[in-house]
């Protein structure tokens, strides 16, 4: 969250990518850090999944995250 909002700060757009069960987590820190950045959840657990299956959680979330930073569908 720290990198993101750096980033976003500086002017480079970008999303925050994390599971789903991180999602109060990232709630309250972007309240702790007063910015709230663009963000994606995918699906829990992601530490023992393949490449293969990471690729597809990629691919699946591809189009949101281009959404996302750009504001256009």
């Amino acid at each position: 969250m720290h990198d993101i909002t750096d980033l976003e700060r500086r002017g480079v757009p970008g999303v925050f990518v994390a599971s789903e069960v991180f999602v109060d987590a990232a709630q309250a820190q972007g309240e702790a850090l007063g910015f709230q950045p663009e963000r994606h959840f995918v699906n829990h657990p992601i530490q023992d999944r393949t490449d293969d299956e990471m690729r597809e959680l990629a691919d699946k979330a591809f189009d949101a995250l281009v959404e996302k930073l750009t504001g256009q569908k």
